[in-house]
């Protein structure tokens, strides 16, 4: 069985009027074309990026496989000067490396003290974001990231949600990202906001037998296009070709919605996590019974939150 593959839909010279009007309220991915995005485009090549922000250091992901996995940690951590992490990012075989000849590199640009502050391109590679246009189509107020990302060809991102609203940028090189719908949760193994499924092409379907029932939305990101992503929809990137992206993400809850603490997007809203927290504790209690009823106790419950807490038109 092969899961089914639906196209994301393809927009061109969408204004913020129309983005807000038609698009951003039906919650579905979209890729938008022919956006002004600055000189960035032309600009980006390899020597430039290296010279105009020169050998300030960074931390960098680097895999000795294509396929990063955050649960497993199947990557290290290391400090390198910008460029000469570009130009190692850019090559396929390397003469100089950290664990192999072909390991790959990845860029997530953080804070200056990432456990308080926010990634912001303007404060950590000020000279690139002179170049870049960001579509602004949300408030100023609703800012929170600019996300610089730069990937190896062939690095393949773990699926994962974000809890906010976020343009992925595409400035240079080839993305293929596939997507699945806040629905497809349940059949797509999560451990927090992670799916346990690294290798959405070729899944082991004996582990992870549920996973076909999860609709795939796919797209082809070239140079200039920019991927719409609302929270919660579920997304793994594959980089076709080494490349440079901007994620801009922005608040479309109330501010006091969000955890405070949340430096990078992901942390589920405050109120959903003290609801998790006292599941827990109602499980925890139904422990307390025995077997025959903790499982007639728990599939009330279940019905329960069907009923109250289910969209009506979420089948």
């Amino acid at each position: 069985r092969e899961q089914p593959v639906v196209p994301v839909e393809v927009l061109a010279a969408v204004t913020r009027e129309r983005f807000l009007r038609d698009v951003y309220p039906r919650r579905m991915p979209v890729v938008l074309k022919g956006m002004e995005l600055g000189t960035c485009t032309t600009k980006w090549t390899v020597d430039y990026l290296s010279q105009a922000e020169g050998s300030k250091e960074v931390k960098i992901h680097v895999s000795a496989v294509p396929q990063m996995d955050f649960l497993s940690k199947n990557f290290v951590y290391r400090t390198l000067p910008f460029d000469v992490f570009v130009q190692r990012a850019a090559e396929v075989k390397h003469k100089e490396y950290f664990l192999s000849e072909d390991e790959k590199y990845y860029l997530r640009s953080v804070g200056e003290d990432a456990r308080k502050d926010i990634a912001d391109i303007r404060k950590q590679f000020p000279i690139l974001a002179e170049d870049v246009h960001i579509p602004e189509y949300f408030e100023k107020e609703q800012f929170f990231s600019s996300v610089f990302r730069i990937s190896s060809a062939g690095l393949q991102l773990w699926t994962h949600y974000d809890v906010m609203d976020n343009f992925l940028i595409q400035v240079t090189g080839k993305k293929r990202v596939a997507l699945y719908s806040p629905r497809d949760a349940p059949y797509l193994y999560l451990s927090g906001t992670k799916s346990e499924v690294l290798d959405v092409d070729n899944p082991d379907l004996e582990k992870y037998p549920l996973f076909v029932k999860a609709k795939r939305y796919q797209c082809f990101l070239e140079a200039g296009d920019v991927l719409f992503i609302p929270a919660l929809w579920f997304h793994n990137v594959i980089s076709e070709e080494f490349g440079v992206a901007l994620n801009v993400f922005w608040k479309h809850l109330p501010a006091e919605s969000y955890d405070k603490s949340d430096t990078y997007g992901n942390k589920d809203p405050t109120a959903a996590s003290r609801a998790i927290q006292i599941l827990d504790r109602a499980l925890k209690t139904l422990e307390e019974l025995p077997e025959e009823y903790r499982d007639f106790y728990a599939r009330r419950m279940v019905l329960r939150i069907q009923e109250k807490a289910y969209r009506n038109d979420c089948g």
